[in-house]
């Protein structure tokens, strides 16, 4: 479960690529990927907003549909559910600990700690050692964005096919 603040940009951008990058590879089967925010403000009595029209469409701009996706906020039964949360930046991993709870099980990550790799199968990535993916809805920088988050994905899918 990829996690942002409103799941209407980063988040979302990063479920639907990786879902395509796992597709490609032939894996699609072997995974359950989703996306959610630690914030209510983008569900309004119990609706998600659809992804915000930018980032569609910088998905839409490397043939990457995110058609029918609206935000919903993480819970506590997720980490119970879902083998990695992974958090967009900094600020994403504070406001998902009072929701979840402590991390005993090791599954919170943040995007780049995935990026870029070392070949070498024996490098395991640290802990929140990445670089923040900054939001577009401030920066306003969609394309640098997707490719922070291609960056990522490629990274995490990289590690896992590793293990």
């Amino acid at each position: 479960m990829f996690v942002c603040h409103g799941n209407i940009c980063r988040s979302p951008m990063a479920e639907f690529i990786f879902r395509k990058m796992v597709e490609e590879a032939g894996l699609g089967s072997q995974f359950e990927i989703c996306s959610s925010a630690t914030s209510t403000e983008e569900i309004w009595n119990g609706k998600g907003n659809p992804v915000y029209p930018p980032a569609r469409e910088e998905l839409a701009r490397h043939g990457i549909s995110c058609k029918g996706k609206c935000a919903v906020q993480l819970t506590r039964y997720d980490y119970a559910e879902q083998d990695m949360l992974i958090a967009m930046d900094s600020y994403n991993l504070r406001n998902m600990r009072p929701i979840v709870g402590n991390d005993t099980e090791n599954k919170i990550w943040k995007l780049l700690d995935f990026g870029p790799l070392s070949e070498n199968a024996d490098i395991e990535p640290i802990h929140f050692s990445g670089r923040d993916i900054s939001d577009p809805w401030y920066t306003g920088d969609f394309r640098q964005t997707y490719q922070d988050i291609v960056e990522g994905c490629t990274g995490l899918l990289n590690w896992l096919s590793r293990k």
